[in-house]
């Protein structure tokens, strides 16, 4: 008998193209994509991916990597429409950018495109963005069947509800594992639920650029986008700002930390106060979870606050780490006023010896402790390990129960102030 023609599989199908201008000017693209998808990839031009994408072939396409350079910023407009005619298909769109302004990548986000990736890549950038794309997919296939938003989805088309007179606050650890990260996520959360029929609009935000881990805790995924809006976030727009984040589900919009370890001086004080401009005009409550070291932008976020929320515990190191706050805070004349204490894990009302310990430690540091959480157990692990806030996951818990009556009260001031404005 003959050859082994009976032995050739069948070609593989074709999930994903790389469309461009000329691909051999992005090698690392196409060394990438073949690691990724082996022969399951094609490559086309800009016009024959503008008429491929109309044809029933491209039904089997999961996603197109859109790689472009400064010289195809003259064509945003065919950009437009090949993202338009990829997202009417349900096909996935990567930028894959090559010194491309940063208003032109707003622009190609605000038109639907699903990710971006600055050029030359870094190693298993391609991976990470092809395995959010899985995510998404799945994310929405399960939203679809349970009749609902995926927790992941595009971020709430948010606007103010209050008339202008919505508030900021920030939280920041004074000693590791106080429970920062807890607080500002179920605090956005109890705010953004507080009212069925009128619950103001919530953007929290990770400004923990190294070890943020907002996106963990509601299980989202972190984009790459993030990272060009730190950068020029004085060129960006509210509608941007809303590009680059996440929702969790229909009610909290989330600005997460980027993919990637960053320096946190990669955004100075005129990025951060023009972010939080952005933030202040788009949403009634922001809610800024502060990285654990002082940066030199910690000043403009304390400033904008109207409460700078100190999370400590009950030990030495706490107020060893709260005094050293104390006096910096001091050495540079910023408003100690705003700066409102929290005693995670605080003990309970019968432990007398506990309360004795905690007005011993309030009057070495000359502060008053306002705020005290209790323990919430390992529910509060198994919660942030299962991507929820408390409010879903452990309603009577009594740490869960503790923040909502915090974000009762801070939503009662606020409309107290609004009344009063009138």
């Amino acid at each position: 008998m003959s050859s082994g023609l009976a032995l050739q599989s069948e070609p593989a199908a074709v999930v994903a193209c790389t469309v461009s201008r000329n691909v051999h000017r992005f090698d690392l693209l196409i060394e990438d994509m073949e690691a990724e998808l082996g022969d399951g990839w094609g490559d086309l031009g800009f016009d024959e991916a503008r008429a491929f994408l109309q044809q029933p072939e491209a039904d089997d396409l999961v996603f197109i990597a859109l790689a472009i350079t400064t010289e195809d910023e003259a064509d945003v407009g065919l950009l437009g429409e090949l993202i338009r005619t990829a997202k009417t298909r349900g096909i996935r769109v990567i930028i894959v950018a090559d010194g491309v302004s940063p208003a032109t990548l707003h622009q190609l986000l605000r038109l639907g495109a699903d990710d971006f990736l600055p050029y030359p890549l870094s190693d298993g950038a391609l991976h990470d963005a092809v395995e959010r794309i899985k995510s998404m997919a799945s994310d929405a296939a399960a939203a679809t069947a349970a009749g609902g938003p995926p927790a992941g989805s595009e971020a709430p088309n948010a606007k103010p509800t209050m008339g202008g007179h919505g508030a900021m606050f920030a939280v920041q650890n004074l000693a590791g594992g106080t429970g920062a990260t807890t607080l500002a996520v179920n605090l956005a959360w109890e705010l953004a639920t507080i009212d069925k029929k009128k619950s103001p609009t919530v953007c929290l935000m990770d400004f923990d650029l190294q070890y943020g881990s907002v996106a963990t805790y509601l299980d989202l995924p972190r984009r790459e986008v993030v990272v060009e809006f730190l950068q020029d976030a004085h060129t960006m727009d509210p509608d941007a700002f809303r590009q680059a984040m996440v929702g969790y589900g229909d009610k909290l919009s989330v600005f997460t930390a980027p993919p990637e370890i960053l320096p946190l001086d990669i955004m100075g004080p005129a990025e951060v106060e023009a972010i939080l401009n952005l933030a202040m005009q788009t949403f009634d409550i922001v809610i800024v979870d502060m990285p654990r070291s002082l940066v030199v932008w910690t000043e403009a976020v304390l400033n904008r606050s109207d409460i700078f929320f100190a999370t400590m515990e009950l030990d030495l190191r706490s107020a060893q780490d709260a005094m050293r706050f104390i006096k910096a805070l001091r050495a540079e004349d910023l408003p100690l006023e705003k700066v409102q204490y929290v005693l995670n894990r605080a003990p309970g009302g019968m432990d007398l010896t506990g309360k004795g310990r905690v007005k011993k430690l309030a009057e070495s540091l000359g502060v008053e402790i306002k705020t005290h959480l209790p323990d919430g157990g390992k529910q509060v692990r198994e919660a942030g390990d299962n991507g929820q806030p408390m409010g879903e996951a452990a309603k009577k818990n009594p740490l869960r129960k503790e923040i909502a009556k915090l974000a009762q009260g801070l939503h009662q001031a606020m409309l107290a102030d609004a009344k009063a404005a009138k």
